[in-house]
């Protein structure tokens, strides 16, 4: 009886399933299907084309705008020659002005002075010229001899008063008429503006500048300027 047991539980042993040999795959679970995880990705594709189609939309939208290309000084304004134009990307904070707007801003005045490569925004100027803390403007009217023939907006000065009943002459310094004193009426000023070279005064020579000076030295000059005794010679800038 043990006999046929054992033969029994034998052959049970050996309907048992056999593993697989060497070399055969195993089925593969069925993958999972994650919609969310495509539409998550399909959405970023999208988004990415849409920030790229706008940023080139954006460099395209340029315009053209006012620079300026030669020193403007405080109380003057933008006139042919000391700008040109330029094209810059349109940003809506910045106050530009644009091409079609120069007419308007050649009636403006620079609220300080302006340098060469500034591209121009609404905010540099004003419909009156406003003058630097402790500055004034003064305005002379110099015989030929009595300034530089070249003299012109932007460039610094100094001031002397002629020594009277000097005969006229040009100086040593080649832009001064007759003999100076050493000490100058002012030391330095900002050529602020320089009558056009069309206007009649040069068919005689003639000239009027005006100067920026400091207030404390104001008088002293207007005094020599109304007798026609004032002359001015260009001196290196001294930064201000």
């Amino acid at each position: 009886m043990k006999i046929q047991e054992r033969m029994g539980a034998g052959g049970s042993r050996s309907a048992a399933p056999a593993q697989p040999g060497v070399g055969e795959r195993l089925p593969s679970p069925p993958r999972e299907r994650k919609p969310a995880l495509a539409a998550l990705a399909v959405l970023l594709i999208l988004v990415g084309a849409l920030g790229a189609t706008v940023l080139v939309l954006r460099a395209g939208d340029r315009i053209e705008v006012v620079k300026v290309t030669k020193e403007i000084p405080a109380g003057e304004a933008v006139a042919e020659g000391n700008y040109t134009t330029v094209m810059v990307n349109d940003d809506s904070s910045a106050h530009f002005i644009e091409k079609d707007q120069l007419g308007q801003l050649k009636t403006l005045k620079a609220k300080s002075t302006i340098y060469p490569g500034t591209v121009v925004v609404g905010e540099m100027f004003g419909a009156k010229a406003s003058l630097p803390a402790g500055k004034a403007s003064v305005g002379l009217s110099l015989k030929e001899g009595q300034y530089p023939s070249d003299v012109k907006s932007g460039d610094t000065v100094a001031a002397y008063p002629v020594v009277s009943g000097a005969s006229s002459g040009k100086g040593t310094n080649g832009s001064g008429s007759g003999s100076t004193s050493g000490t100058p009426l002012v030391a330095t000023a900002k050529v602020s503006s320089v009558a056009d070279t069309s206007d009649a005064t040069v068919s005689t020579g003639n000239q009027n500048v005006t100067l920026l000076v400091p207030q404390d030295e104001v008088a002293a000059l207007a005094s020599a300027a109304s007798e026609g005794k004032v002359v001015i010679v260009r001196v290196p800038s001294d930064g201000n």
